[in-house]
C-alpha cells in the first residue's frame, strides 16, 4: 500500500501591521522580501533564499524574511536550515507562535516527531487570536506526528478536535481516515475519505485509500472506480510513478474479479 499520510504543509501566517515611517533600509528589505515570496510561489527556492538573505541583512527587524526563508529551506528539504531560521525567530520573539510552528514542521521533516509535538504544543500556547482554522491546522499536524509515533488513539483525538474546530478542513478528515484504516475500521475510513473528497475532490491519494478500503470490504467494482479516478488525477498532476502504481492495483483487483467469476461459473 502506498504511504497513506498526507504531506505536512509548512504554514506561514504574516500579521498585518501599519508602519508609516519605514527607514530606507527597511523599504529595501521589504522589496527583497516580496521578491523572495514571489519566488517561493514559483518554486524557485534557490532564488528565494538569496533574496531573503539580502532582506535579512538589510532589515532592522528580520522576522518576516526569516519566516519566508525558513519556508524556502523547508521546501528544498533543508530542514536543519529551516530550524536554524526558526531558532532566530524565537530568539527575537519568544511569544511568536510562528517560530515554534515552523520549527515543529521542520522537525517533522527530519522525523523527529517528539520534538515536533513539543513545538506544536508551544505554538498552541502562544497563538494570539485562537483562530479556529489555524488551531485546526496545528492539531492536524500534531495528529500526524502522533500517527508516525504509532500513538493512534492520540492522533485520532487530534484529528477529531481539528474537525470540530474547522469542519471544512479536508486534511483532518483524510488523516482520520488513514487512522481508521490502520485500525482495520474500513467503514469509517471510507466515510472520512468520502468527506475529505467532497471538500477537496483533487486529492488523488484519498481516492486510492478509499479504493483500497473498499477492496478490503469486498467492494471490488467500487474499488476499481476509485482507483481509476485516482489514476486520471495522477495523470493530470503529472505524477507518473503514482499513476503506474495505481494501474498495478487496478489490475490486481480485476484479476480477483475474474477469479471470482470463474469460481461462480464453474
Amino acid at each position: 500500500m502506498q504511504k497513506i499520510l498526507s504531506v505536512i504543509i509548512l504554514v506561514i501566517v504574516t500579521f498585518a501591521f501599519i508602519s508609516p515611517a519605514l527607514a530606507a533600509n527597511d523599504r529595501t528589505s521589504d522589496a527583497y522580501s516580496k521578491f523572495c515570496n514571489a519566488q517561493i510561489e514559483l518554486a524557485d527556492y534557490k532564488g528565494a533564499i538569496a533574496n531573503c538573505t539580502t532582506a535579512i541583512t538589510l532589515a532592522n527587524n528580520p522576522t518576516e524574511p526569516l519566516l519566508s526563508r525558513s519556508i524556502a529551506y523547508y521546501r528544498q528539504g533543508n530542514y536543519q536550515a529551516a530550524i536554524i531560521d526558526s531558532d532566530r525567530i524565537i530568539a527575537l520573539h519568544k511569544c511568536d507562535f510562528r517560530g515554534y510552528y515552523n520549527r515543529a514542521l521542520a522537525y517533522a521533516g527530519q522525523k523527529n516527531y517528539l520534538q515536533a509535538i513539543a513545538d506544536l504544543n508551544r505554538a498552541l500556547v502562544q497563538l494570539p487570536h485562537k483562530s479556529h482554522s489555524l488551531l485546526a491546522d496545528i492539531y492536524t499536524d500534531r495528529g500526524l506526528a502522533r500517527f508516525e509515533l504509532a500513538d493512534y488513539q492520540a492522533a485520532m483525538q487530534d484529528f477529531s478536535l481539528a474537525i470540530r474546530l474547522n469542519p471544512l478542513g479536508d486534511r483532518a478528515y483524510y488523516n482520520r481516515g488513514c487512522t481508521c484504516f490502520r485500525h482495520g475500521d474500513y467503514q469509517n475510513a471510507i466515510a472520512n475519505f468520502t468527506t475529505s473528497l467532497q471538500l477537496n475532490p483533487s486529492n488523488a491519494q484519498a481516492h486510492v485509500n478509499r479504493g483500497i478500503a473498499r477492496h478490503q470490504l469486498g467492494y471490488q467494482q467500487a474499488a476499481i472506480e476509485d482507483l481509476q479516478q485516482a489514476a486520471q488525477d495522477f495523470i493530470r498532476q503529472q505524477d507518473q510513478s503514482a499513476y503506474q502504481k495505481t494501474l498495478n492495483s487496478i489490475e490486481q483487483i480485476q484479476q480477483i474479479l475474474v477469479s471470482e467469476f470463474e469460481v461462480v461459473d464453474a
